[in-house]
């Protein structure tokens, strides 16, 4: 298991439309907004992590989650497991993507891991 880097962060909200705008107006953030997904992606910045904006709903409550790339995503999920992590969100495919997973860690903290 190789883990690189954070590559993604993932802001679930209670009301995802004032998110979007308390973030745009703090660190002046453009959008893009996938209306079908109620998902807005943060516009692609050199300097900064990318990710998006979503509405939390039952399998995704409010919080951040960072995404960590690495090689293998079943690898990387079993040992996490291993070490005292339980699966909040079992892997699936981002069509043309990758694929991606969120655990909980031993303190509960929801972690992403992503595969391209």
């Amino acid at each position: 298991m190789e883990n690189k880097y954070p590559a993604w962060i993932d802001i679930t909200a209670k009301d995802a439309a004032v998110t979007r705008a308390f973030y745009a107006q703090l660190f002046g953030w453009r959008l893009q907004l996938i209306e079908a997904l109620n998902y807005a992606l943060i516009d692609p910045d050199p300097d900064a992590l990318p990710g998006g904006i979503g509405q939390q709903d039952p399998a995704h409550p409010a919080g951040i989650v960072t995404y960590f790339s690495v090689s293998d995503l079943e690898e990387s999920l079993a040992r996490a497991e291993q070490l005292g992590a339980k699966t909040a969100v079992p892997p699936w495919e981002v069509p043309g993507l990758g694929r991606m997973t969120i655990f909980l860690d031993p303190d509960g903290n929801r972690i992403g891991l992503w595969q391209d």
